[in-house]
């Protein structure tokens, strides 16, 4: 009887092992919602794209993925719908890839909500780094405020006395403006919120010609930024009035578009395609490479976004299914940053290193962007102490 009950245990461990075998070698599948088309377009494939770069023969931290890619369009409805056909549907525990600031507050709350993971490349809105912070909501770009805090304090640097402000009217807008003001000391002699689809922005700049202040603070990301810039040339503001910006509204695709009218801005970031770094070197080059085209900073967060996951994956043996454990794995930060310094803060925002960087002629004689200064060191945000996780 004894040896009877030996041989069927041996024989249940037979069929059960090549399950767990199979269970376990099954990917891990990642959900990627991002804006692919309209004017923000190319901000949504490269991130994309920079995350791709990551995954090496299809795995990241030696564990086999499988990212599913779908287009928001902008619109925060249809991101929650493929985030809930993501998630109830094919199984996804773990969502990336979000771009604007809107879209991000309509679909994170709905994933933590149904015990997911969000890992945000880009938006950082303040609604979700303060009180109604997570422990499964990172992210790993930047919280809105603290790359235009950047700014103005690079506005105190240069000098400037009096500034206009401009901004989309929408979250990562208000953010924007909230976070410059935080930290400029001079005058603002105008302040205008402007609309997320505008196209001729005329009566901005009248107003700031009538303003006439030493500077123009302006936040427009992707498509809006080439029209802003290309309207404030046409307007003979370029060379009268000067610009201090945060990095989203001179990345180096707007900076391709709008070329010589960029010439001497000042533009802060936490990351530049100068940096003298490994981690840094390896991104630019295999990007290049693989896509055939310079990389903007949403390219190199979403290739730090991958690496992060990589390395939660790693120490967390794969297993998404268990937020405490890929949470342990996660907060350590264990990957080599394109940007360098990196650490999580309390809130699981970026604590990091902001530096000054000005448009000036490259060794082929177009527009770039070169690294001149650290602006801020060890840099977190205000609402970090609001969290209680």
């Amino acid at each position: 009887m004894r040896l009877n009950l030996t041989r069927r245990a041996a024989l249940a461990s037979a069929l059960v092992l090549p399950t767990i075998a199979r269970a376990q070698a099954a990917p891990v599948k990642i959900g990627m919602i991002t804006t692919l088309s309209g004017p923000g377009g190319y901000l949504g494939a490269d991130i994309r794209d920079g995350f791709m770069l990551a995954v090496q023969d299809g795995k990241l931290g030696g564990v086999s993925v499988q990212v599913q890619v779908e287009d928001d369009g902008l619109k925060p409805a249809q991101a929650k719908q493929i985030a809930n056909r993501f998630m109830k549907t094919d199984g996804v525990k773990l969502i990336t890839g979000i771009v604007f600031s809107n879209v991000a507050e309509a679909v994170a709350p709905d994933v933590l909500e149904d015990g997911g993971i969000y890992i945000s490349p880009n938006a950082g809105p303040s609604s979700l780094a303060g009180k109604n912070c997570h422990p499964n909501y990172y992210v790993i770009s930047w919280q809105n405020d603290t790359l235009h805090e950047s700014a103005g304090q690079n506005a105190n640097v240069l000098g400037y006395k009096k500034i206009f402000l401009l901004a989309p009217n929408y979250p990562a807008g208000k953010d924007a403006l909230t976070g410059f003001k935080r930290f400029y000391k001079g005058e603002v002699v105008g302040e205008s919120y402007t609309k997320l689809d505008q196209t001729d922005y005329a009566p901005e700049m009248a107003n700031i010609r009538a303003a006439n202040p030493d500077a123009v603070f302006q936040f427009h990301p992707g498509g809006l930024g080439i029209a802003f810039i290309r309207q404030y040339q046409q307007a003979g503001l370029v060379g009268k009035i000067p610009m201090v910006l945060a990095a989203p509204s001179l990345d180096t695709t707007i900076l391709g578009a709008v070329g010589e009218a960029a010439m001497g801005m000042n533009v802060t970031s936490h990351w530049n395609g100068d940096f003298d770094n490994a981690a840094n070197k390896a991104f630019m080059a295999g990007f290049v490479a693989k896509y055939q085209r310079q990389p903007t900073v949403y390219a190199s967060q979403a290739y730090d976004t991958a690496l992060a996951i990589g390395a939660a994956l790693r120490g967390s043996g794969g297993n998404v299914q268990d937020p405490a454990a890929f949470r342990k794995a996660m907060l350590p930060a264990n990957f080599a940053s394109t940007r360098g310094k990196f650490k999580f803060g309390p809130n699981q925002h970026p604590v990091q290193d902001w530096f000054g960087l000005r448009v000036e002629r490259g060794a082929d004689g177009k527009p770039t962007l070169v690294t001149k200064s650290t602006v801020l060191t060890d840099h977190g945000d205000v609402y970090s102490a609001l969290c209680k996780i």
